[in-house]
């Protein structure tokens, strides 16, 4: 599956979401990935909804094209990256 596919899904489908993806075990992985989700509607949120948001916007992704999603979810006023 394609990076940027991913990002636009998790984009277009939590509020005002910024998403970078990327492959953790090296450019030939497809299947282990890595994203870093920034998005005001985490604001309140415990880590685990935080996660399920994600999830939920990948749209059944996570049992079909995406083996592992290693996660770091962020309010805007949180991430410093």
């Amino acid at each position: 599956m394609d990076l940027s596919e991913i990002e636009n899904l998790i984009e277009s489908n939590i509020e005002d979401a910024d998403a970078e993806v990327s492959r953790t075990r090296g450019p030939h992985d497809d299947d282990h990935l890595g994203a870093v989700v920034v998005s005001p509607a985490f604001e309140g949120l415990s880590l685990v909804d935080q996660h399920q948001l994600v999830y939920d916007a990948l749209e059944g992704k996570m049992t079909t094209d995406i083996h592992a999603l290693e996660l770091k979810t962020y309010t805007p006023e949180e991430y410093d990256g």
